[in-house]
C-alpha cells in the first residue's frame, strides 16, 4: 500500500496537465479501492507543478472583459477552466499537507480532486470547440495565494478556500450563465449547472471539516469563521449571495445574513 499523503504530493507535482487530471482521477479510484493508507506525510510541496502557460498575473493585473465578442467569450471559458485546475491542486494539496486527520477527510478531497479534473475537461472541450486551448490567455494566483496563507492550519484553509473562495463561485455561478445564454453560449451554460452542483458538495465538504476542527478546538463555528474573515490580507465576501447554494453547502440564513 501507498501512502495517499505521498501519492497526492506526485500528482500535485505534476506539471502535465494530462499528467494532473489522469493522476487525480486514478488517485480517487486508488483511494476507493483501498490501495492507498494514511501513513508517512513527508515534506509538503509549497509550489505545484503547471504547465508553461498560461502565463501567471497577479489577479488586479488581469484585464477586466466583456462577453462582446469571440475573444471575450473564450477569455471567460479559459478563465473558467483555469480556476477549476487550480481547484484540483488546492484539493491535493489539503491531502498532502494536513497530517492527523480522519481518513474520512482525506477521502473528501480526493473526490473533490477528481471531480474538478473532470470539470477542466468539460470546460477545455467547450474551449477548444471555440477555436482557443488552456494556455492562450493569461491566469492568477490568487487560490494558491490563499493556498499558501493557510498552509500553517487545516481550520484556515477549511474556512478561507472552500468556504470563502470556492463559496464565492456559487455566488457569481447564475450571472455567469446569464451572460452565457445572453450570449447564445446554451450549452456552457448547461456544463455550469453540472459544476455548480458538485461546487456545492465541495464548499460543503470544506464547511463540515471547519465545523469539525472548530468542535475539536472549542471554538464557535459563525464567530470563529468571522474572525478569520477580519485578517488583513482577506477578501470580503461580496453580494449578492447565492443563499440556496450557500444553504445546500451548509451556511446557516443568520450567517448569510451577517455576511
Amino acid at each position: 500500500m501507498i501512502s495517499v499523503h505521498a501519492a497526492a504530493r506526485d500528482v500535485l507535482a505534476e506539471s502535465s496537465v494530462a499528467a494532473k487530471l489522469a493522476g487525480a482521477t486514478r488517485l480517487w479510484a486508488d483511494w476507493q479501492g483501498g490501495e492507498l493508507h494514511c501513513g508517512d506525510m513527508g515534506t509538503p510541496l509549497d509550489t505545484p507543478g503547471r504547465p508553461v502557460r498560461p502565463v501567471l498575473l497577479p489577479p488586479q493585473a488581469m484585464p477586466r472583459r466583456q462577453l462582446n465578442g469571440r475573444e471575450n467569450h473564450a477569455a471567460l471559458i479559459h478563465a473558467l477552466a483555469h480556476i477549476e485546475f487550480n481547484a484540483i491542486n488546492l484539493a491535493l494539496d489539503a491531502v498532502q499537507r494536513f497530517s492527523d486527520l480522519p481518513p474520512e477527510f482525506y477521502g473528501d478531497w480526493l473526490r473533490v480532486a477528481a471531480e474538478e479534473a473532470d470539470h477542466f475537461s468539460f470546460l477545455r472541450a467547450h474551449l477548444r470547440e471555440a477555436g482557443r486551448d488552456y494556455g492562450d490567455f493569461p491566469g492568477h494566483d490568487g487560490l494558491w495565494e490563499m493556498a499558501l496563507k493557510t498552509a500553517h492550519d487545516p481550520l484556515a484553509r477549511m474556512a478561507l478556500v472552500p468556504r470563502l473562495m470556492e463559496a464565492r463561485g456559487l455566488d457569481v455561478t447564475p450571472e455567469i450563465q446569464r451572460k452565457l445564454k445572453g450570449y447564445g453560449d446554451a450549452a456552457g451554460a448547461a456544463l455550469l449547472d453540472i459544476i455548480l452542483r458538485d461546487e456545492i458538495g465541495h464548499v460543503a465538504a470544506g464547511d463540515r471539516w471547519f465545523r469539525h476542527l472548530c468542535g475539536l478546538r472549542g471554538l464557535e463555528v459563525e464567530a470563529t469563521f468571522q474572525a478569520l474573515l477580519d485578517q488583513p490580507g482577506v477578501p470580503r465576501p461580496r453580494r449578492p449571495f447565492n443563499e440556496p447554494a450557500r444553504l445546500a453547502a451548509g451556511f446557516s440564513a443568520r450567517e448569510i445574513a451577517a455576511l
